[in-house]
């Protein structure tokens, strides 16, 4: 009935009833709505789809770099440590972006293939330990930590799956070298694990670390003590003495005599902090720091103040050294000996062992171990840097004891306990404990202790002078810088005993000697005499490289020429 209705409708037959006629024309209607419904269902789909997607779009757009970014940008990322500078804001230490390779072993097809294709880029990929983490059952192995760049395209562009990439910070160190004792280093998961960087993750930051706790914000830079221009003086004139004396080891440092600042400090050999595979070598130690020596005869400035400060010695006291002293089955004797009795100046100038034995003496063996401890030097070092060896000395002092300690033999201390000591001779008396961070004078005089009367660091001051003008520290003069000085010549042990052909040698200056601001203290171990000379003592080489430091460098600390007899600049007309 309905097929007939629908021909007849269509056929224009003058039969079709008008009720038939809208009965076909209702059912077409409500079919073409049911088509209309769907098709604006499938636009609305279609527009929710495409608006999700260009709303997520958008999303990551406005994200910052590092959540959609396998290397954010340097300017985004956030630093784990903070930089360290030096105190003219040259930037000694910094983070920098990076990457490190994982895989996830559970999503690698073939083992061999992945290690095939990452040895292309890789030449230094262990290639049995790789295989062993790809063919584990894990669910992630590191494969190789803090990649370069290019090594992440290359392995980016080979499309390997199962492998990827996280991004991490890496310490650089701009100076390689040339402060590394001082600034340290850090491993590879970028812990402090030596010198100030050690430090710093000792005042907080690792525990922040442990605790898996992050900052938000770039922190804020840690300023050192040190000037990298004069570091770099330093360290140029120490391997340069290391070379030309065929030593195996030199070290030095320069000391603000009244903060106790350290503005300069090295030891060499050293190592490169930005790859440190050196830096447990034996012969790498800092010496400074954490190497304890005899100092030699640069100590014979130590108990000269001792005799002047006891108030038992003046300048104008003289002691017999015609003979020498015999004690316990030792003899000392001079290396020069004058054989005649000699005043307190020309004992410090001709550095007499048997004179300043003679001091010692009068002061007596408490007397002499109490001023040694009121300087610092029987006791360890309080510093920032976590390396600082223990200094030795006899378990019960002997008259024996007292009289080699007298020109550095039975006590070993570090060399930079040594300058700072030195400092207290020329400062006034103030022993200030060393510092590798910023500090005022203000602040210096909270912590410092008097040690000696100003008379006394006046007396060696003087002393200090004379010895580079007539004694052996001659070669230590810089014109117009008024250099003061001691040499020390220390014979070191072998198999039991000391040997005259061994030498640990030190020289400690002050400058400029009438208003001292500095204390360089140099030291050059097992020299070897250079070509036509005889002997290697301090005076041949340490002195001259202490000279060389003093002259590169007092211009960068400010030090003013002074020329002239009386300390005037002298005019010329021309």
């Amino acid at each position: 009935m309905i097929m007939k209705l629908f021909r007849s409708t269509f056929s224009g037959s003058k039969n079709a009833s008008p009720e038939s006629a809208i009965l076909i024309d209702g059912n077409h209607k409500a079919d073409a709505n049911r088509g209309g419904n769907r098709v604006a269902l499938a636009m609305i789909a279609f527009i929710l789809v495409f608006a999700t997607m260009g709303g997520r779009l958008i999303e990551y757009g406005l994200r910052s770099p590092e959540t959609v970014s396998s290397i954010p940008p340097s300017n985004r990322l956030l630093a784990s440590r903070p930089d360290l500078h030096d105190r003219n804001g040259e930037v000694l230490a910094t983070d920098i972006r990076t990457v490190s390779l994982f895989a996830q072993p559970h999503k690698i097809i073939d083992p061999d293939e992945v290690v095939e294709q990452l040895a292309l880029v890789l030449p230094d990929l262990d290639i049995k330990k790789t295989y062993r983490k790809l063919s584990s059952k894990s669910r992630f192995q590191w494969l190789q930590r803090q990649l370069t760049p290019g090594q992440q395209n290359a392995i980016l562009a080979r499309g390997i799956p199962g492998i990827g990439f996280r991004p991490e910070k890496r310490r650089f160190y701009p100076g390689g070298p040339t402060a590394s004792h001082v600034v340290g280093h850090v491993n590879i998961d970028n812990v402090g694990i030596a010198g100030m960087e050690k430090f710093v993750d000792g005042q907080g930051l690792g525990d922040l670390a442990l605790a898996g706790l992050t900052v938000d914000e770039a922190l804020e830079p840690v300023q050192l003590s040190l000037d990298l221009r004069v570091q770099h003086v330093l360290r140029d004139e120490l391997s340069a003495a290391m070379e030309r004396y065929k030593a195996i080891a030199t070290a030095g440092v320069v000391l603000d005599v009244h903060t106790g600042e350290v503005i300069a400090l090295s030891s060499l050999p050293d190592y490169n902090p930005n790859d440190p595979v050196d830096a447990l070598k034996k012969d790498r130690l800092n010496r400074m720091t954490a190497g304890a020596y005899e100092m030699g005869s640069t100590f014979k400035a130590f108990t000269t103040a001792m005799a002047l400060d006891s108030g038992h010695v003046t300048m104008n006291s003289r002691f017999d050294a015609r003979k020498p002293i015999r004690i316990g089955g030792f003899t000392i004797s001079d290396f020069h000996g004058k054989k005649r009795v000699l005043s307190v100046p020309e004992i410090f100038i001709y550095s007499s062992n048997i004179g300043t034995a003679k001091m010692a003496d009068v002061v007596g063996i408490e007397g002499h171990r109490d001023f040694l401890k009121r300087l610092g030097l029987l006791d360890r070092m309080k510093t920032e840097l976590p390396e600082v060896a223990r200094p030795s000395e006899p378990a019960k002092w002997k008259k024996i004891n007292s009289v080699t300690i007298s020109f550095g033999h039975g006590v070993a201390t570090t060399p930079l306990q040594t300058a700072v000591a030195a400092a207290a001779l020329m400062n006034g008396g103030k022993l200030i404990s060393p510092t590798f961070l910023p500090r005022s004078r203000e602040e210096a005089d909270k912590v410092m202790r008097h040690v000696m009367t100003e008379k006394t660091s006046q007396s060696m001051r003087t002393l200090m002078r004379m010895n580079v003008e007539k004694g052996s520290g001659r070669n230590a003069e810089v014109e117009g810088y008024w250099v003061g000085g001691k040499t020390g010549t220390a014979e070191k042990v072998v198999n039991g005993r000391y040997s005259s052909k061994v030498r640990f040698n030190a020289f400690l200056s002050a400058f400029p000697i009438d208003d001292p601001q500095y204390v360089v203290l140099v030291i050059v171990d097992e020299p070897k005499p250079e070509e036509g000379k005889k002997y290697a003592t301090a005076g041949t080489n340490a002195a001259p490289t202490v000279q060389a430091v003093i002259r590169r460098s007092a211009a960068l600390l400010g030090v003013r020429p002074k020329f002239g007899k009386n300390g005037e600049a002298l005019l010329q007309s021309y």
